[in-house]
């Protein structure tokens, strides 16, 4: 198996969010996800930023992929859409049907995103057709149901195995609205929560984590304890997802999992202090989402 950096979910300063990639290009990661993913505001970093790391990232010897935005709500949306997608140097990971289009109609290969919601194998098939070389299942997709999609041959699997699952997208910025902000006047509070803001219960459990536009989970799937599974399963790439600290030592942990240099009873510990939150597996298994079971 191998290991991916899925795209960067949250919003962070152009200095820090430079930063990390510098420290990714040298961590033991086969693929790297690049591009602005949830909302059109966020534009510190423009096409051409994104295009530069991706050729400092491929000179370092990384598989580059550009994601798509997931929700287009604009014809300037769109128009950085078609730009992307016509630049042709690098895989893309297509997260709305329309980019699925643009794609198809190229005729270049892509991944086909977790958003696209690919639950039953004549859509997965239908996605082979179009040109997806790679698809990432949807994130609540329980194993069982894994196991019964067809795969098409050729096409590789990705799993979100690590990070705070995003589980819904909304056109109005629900960070936005927690400050009493119009969207189109957010003043980007999301720069002050570099993983999201959590969500609690009235017995204060946390319970969802406001990211814009995004809803996420309060804690971090973690599917490092059931990595033999994931090999069983035939999975080819493990999504882990970036947060704002201890990133590389979490890929590390991952790589010596996938090495054999440590067994993955011993994951958890290692990785449950490096996390933004508590862990959880219970959508692998077909149950609540924030269930956990560590062994």
């Amino acid at each position: 198996m191998k290991l991916s950096l899925g795209p960067l979910l949250y919003y962070w300063s152009r200095e820090d969010t430079l930063a990390f990639y510098e420290e990714a290009a040298g961590w033991p990661l086969d693929s790297i996800y690049l591009g602005e993913t949830v909302c059109s505001r966020r534009h510190l970093l423009r096409l051409s930023d994104w295009l530069e790391l991706a050729e400092k990232l491929t000179a370092a010897g990384k598989e580059v992929v550009l994601s798509t935005q997931t929700l287009i709500e604009s014809e300037s949306d769109l128009k950085a859409l078609r730009k992307l997608i016509a630049d042709g140097r690098f895989l893309v990971e297509a997260n709305e049907w329309g980019a699925v289009r643009l794609l198809a109609e190229k005729g270049a290969p892509f991944v086909a995103g977790s958003t696209l919601n690919a639950y039953n194998p004549d859509t997965l098939a239908l996605l082979g057709e179009l040109g997806a070389t790679r698809w990432v299942p949807p994130v609540e997709m329980p194993r069982e149901m894994l196991a019964s999609m067809a795969v098409p041959e050729g096409m590789e699997t990705e799993l979100f195995t690590y990070g705070r699952l995003p589980l819904a997208f909304s056109a109005r910025c629900f960070t936005a609205r927690r400050y009493n902000l119009q969207k189109d006047d957010c003043q980007f509070r999301c720069l002050d929560h570099p993983d999201g803001l959590t969500m609690r219960t009235r017995e204060s459990e946390d319970f969802l984590t406001l990211n814009g536009i995004q809803t996420q989970s309060a804690k971090v799937m973690s599917l490092s304890h059931r990595v033999d599974e994931l090999r069983a399963a035939g999975i080819d790439l493990l999504r882990l997802s970036p947060q704002s600290r201890h990133m590389g030592r979490v890929v590390d942990v991952f790589r010596a999992l996938l090495a054999g240099d440590i067994a993955a009873a011993a994951a958890p510990e290692k990785l449950d202090k490096l996390m933004p939150g508590q862990p959880c597996d219970g959508y692998w298994l077909g149950e609540a989402g924030m269930a956990y079971h560590p062994t």
